[in-house]
């Protein structure tokens, strides 16, 4: 789903075709290396296909297929900056298209919010991290799924290690007053997203 998107997107600025086969290719091949187990393609057509019921809610389409091709083109579970390390990658691949500085911005702003998913005064942003936390709320069996994919991708850790600092993030979302910021996701999906929180709580106690 991201393929043609990102394409049709590109295109809006170049119409030279070696340079966007290149830049997906670049994309593909971070997307397909051996640890990612979540942040994959499939994040990124998951992404794409729970913001395109609101595409008319954004007022540069582009941007936003740019940001969820470049969000985690960097992800490297032992670094802290991954998100600042991606923008800057779209800033660099944007701009060889020229695709126009206010527009690169938007993009760098939309990847930088996936780093603390706060409260943006762009309802563009918000749509944009909620819908990266949109797994949250899927039903269980695919949010299970999920967490032990991630698991997979912080094997590095010992378990005395990740676990508490699982359970620390988990613990964080449960106490904000509400996970999705927008009413769009917040009725689709937080009351759901509450209950997969709580029964990953339960299986850490496991662990």
């Amino acid at each position: 789903m991201i393929k043609p998107l990102f394409f049709e997107a590109c295109h809006h600025y170049s119409a030279d075709e070696l340079l966007v086969s290149s830049l997906w290719e670049e994309i593909g091949k971070k997307y397909t290396a051996a640890d990612r187990h979540y942040h994959n393609l499939v994040h990124l057509d998951n992404l794409a296909k729970e913001l395109l019921p609101v595409r008319e809610q954004f007022s540069n389409w582009d941007t936003v297929v740019f940001s969820i091709a470049y969000h985690d083109v960097v992800y490297n579970v032992l670094k802290q900056n991954n998100e600042e390390k991606s923008a800057d990658h779209a800033d660099k691949k944007l701009t060889s298209m020229a695709v126009p500085a206010v527009d690169v911005q938007q993009c760098r702003t939309m990847i930088l919010a996936t780093k603390s998913h706060q409260v943006s005064d762009d309802p563009a942003v918000n749509l944009f991290t909620d819908a990266d936390l949109s797994i949250l709320g899927a039903p269980y069996e695919v949010y299970e799924t999920y967490f032990k994919q991630i698991r997979k991708e912080y094997g590095i850790y010992p378990g005395l290690v990740y676990w508490p600092g699982r359970k620390k993030v988990l613990q964080h979302f449960l106490t904000m007053p509400r996970i999705f910021k927008t009413d769009y996701f917040f009725e689709k999906y937080e009351t759901q997203a509450r209950k997969n929180l709580a029964s990953e709580l339960r299986f850490i106690e496991k662990q």
